[in-house]
């Protein structure tokens, strides 16, 4: 499989293992008014680095996010507005310096930007449900490499399509080559063979749909009756009622002879008015839905991002939000992304969030649905506050007045920005996290799963972390003094019944012998240098 080569991509390839694990911490809560209809309300936005962010959010969310939403920065080299879309923002820039170093400093912009996205790629990935799916929105600057890079982390086989979304309404006459009217998203899943959901048929995907010899299977139209691959044990004639002798396609017939002749006896299949060929019958009834098409380009359909604007003016008739975000996207084009893409209980993530449209289009979903879709929005610059998650406020609970006044849609969210590190630079457990922190910090880290982890307050000891037939993991920790792993300490443990075979017990020191930890199940694990790091 090809790979792509950039300046500093030896320093990135594995730099999210690098990244420090920081506490997310909620700010405040927002509520829709009471009157306000059902929606979703388990949703977050959180304020801040998106690589720490996405870390941040592993023990919680590994392998449970069912749709990835991202509109990254363009890299078009317009370096004039807040939004900086030439990965030139002060904090790419130091990040840049942290991790690449001195070479950062001659990193072409494409190289640039390659070493932005590829780490955070990585942790969306890990971030994925098994039968989750990424779409990322691009234009023609980057579009090669992304997709590239996409191969190498999410593997050319996972690659699902390249939408072709019309961008535009109308053409940009003071190009000085070619009007650019679209972007490109591309779309990734994380196993092989995933389908989409199938869209709402309307009434121009019936059209073609009559009935004139009164079936009373009711509406229909003829059918491919040819086989799509070269068939030899397909390939036999037909002999109509008059006794006209019809000869197969070129492949063959698209069924086997003992398949054509019960559907002619059914009536699934007839003869045309001169009995030359056979008409498959395609019922209306049986159709489902439409498979999407990667070419999305009726405007009514998705909108552009002129609608776009017009929406966020709407929603923010104070002050210009026009002039930080050139090229949003509409509520419209999201909502058809999640349309094809996920269940009604979906968790969708945004690590790019911008002015909130990926929020606003769960919750517009959910108000035509009744679905309980959540989302989780990552926005690394100042106005995450003032302009994301004031947007989803408004949306939540109307805006305008008179006759422009929207409805309220409903539901609620946790504002997080991201805390404090798990560990300190001397690698210490940083205690002013809390132990709670830690300790669900060590528990996932370790691989205890959910349904063994125990709280605190439990039958046996405070220290208990994890509990199950097999194994009992043991936290000794106290922030002010020194642990020791003894006798004295396992004659605290008393377990009755429930004693499992093997010990996991994490202290700062232990006293007891190999042997008798050996004969007794018990492996010690020493606080901080055992604990693990991802």
């Amino acid at each position: 499989m090809p790979t792509l080569t950039w300046v500093g991509k030896d320093k990135v390839v594995n730099h999210h293992h690098d990244v420090p694990f920081k506490v997310l911490q909620q700010q405040n809560r927002f509520n829709a008014p009471d009157d306000s209809p059902a929606n979703s309300t388990d949703n977050r936005i959180i304020h801040g680095d998106n690589l720490e962010a996405l870390k941040s959010l592993l023990p919680e969310f590994e392998g449970k996010v069912n749709c990835i939403y991202i509109d990254p920065p363009y890299n078009t080299g317009n370096e004039g507005w807040l939004y900086n879309d030439a990965v030139n923002d002060p904090k790419i820039r130091k990040w840049l310096g942290q991790v690449v170093g001195k070479e950062g400093e001659d990193l072409s912009r494409h190289d640039k930007w390659l070493c932005m996205m590829y780490p955070r790629l990585k942790l969306l990935h890990r971030l994925l449900a098994k039968d989750g799916v990424i779409f990322i929105s691009i234009d023609d600057n980057e579009q090669a490499n992304l997709r590239l890079i996409c191969d190498e982390i999410f593997g050319s086989g996972n690659f699902v399509t390249n939408i072709i979304w019309r961008s535009s309404d109308s053409s940009n006459n003071d190009s000085k080559q070619f009007s650019t009217d679209y972007n490109h998203t591309l779309l990734y899943s994380k196993k092989i063979g995933w389908k989409s959901n199938r869209l709402e048929r309307i009434e121009e995907n019936n059209a073609h749909y009559k009935n004139p010899d009164s079936d009373p299977n009711g509406d229909w139209f003829s059918g491919n009756v040819s086989s799509p691959n070269p068939r030899i044990n397909l390939t036999f004639d037909i002999i109509s009622p008059n006794g006209n002798i019809i000869k197969p396609p070129k492949n063959g017939w698209r069924w086997r002879k003992e398949r054509i002749d019960e559907m002619i006896e059914r009536k699934e299949i007839i003869f045309s008015d001169d009995q030359t060929r056979i008409v498959k019958k395609t019922y209306l009834k049986d159709q489902s839905g439409i498979i999407p098409s990667n070419i999305w380009w009726d405007i009514d359909d998705t909108g552009h991002n002129r609608n776009a604007k017009y929406e966020l003016i709407k929603i923010f008739d104070e002050f210009k939000t026009s002039d930080i975000f050139k090229t949003p996207k509409p509520t419209k084009f999201i909502e058809k992304v999640l349309k094809i893409s996920c269940s009604k209980n979906a968790i969708i993530l945004d690590s790019f969030a911008g002015s909130g449209t990926t929020a606003h289009a769960t919750l517009k979903l959910n108000a035509q649905d009744g679905g309980n879709r959540r989302f989780i929005l990552i926005e690394m610059e100042d106005y995450a506050d003032t302009i994301t998650a004031e947007r989803v406020r408004r949306v939540m609970s109307g805006y305008g007045e008179g006759n422009k006044q929207v409805p309220g849609l409903g539901g609620s969210f946790a504002y997080y920005t991201v805390g404090e590190p798990i560990f300190n630079p001397d690698d210490t457990l940083n205690e002013a996290v809390g132990i709670d922190v830690i300790r669900n910090y060590v528990a996932y880290s370790e691989g205890i799963r959910g349904e063994d982890q125990t709280p605190q307050d439990n039958a046996y000891t405070p220290y208990l972390m994890g509990l199950n037939t097999d194994t009992a993991w043991i936290f000794y920790y106290e922030p002010k003094q020194v642990t020791c792993l003894d006798l004295d300490f396992l004659g605290l443990l008393k377990f009755g019944l429930a004693k499992p075979g093997t010990a996991i017990i994490y202290a700062d020191k232990c006293l007891l012998t190999k042997e008798f930890m050996t004969k007794y199940g018990i492996i010690f694990k020493k606080i901080p240098r055992d604990i693990t790091r991802f």
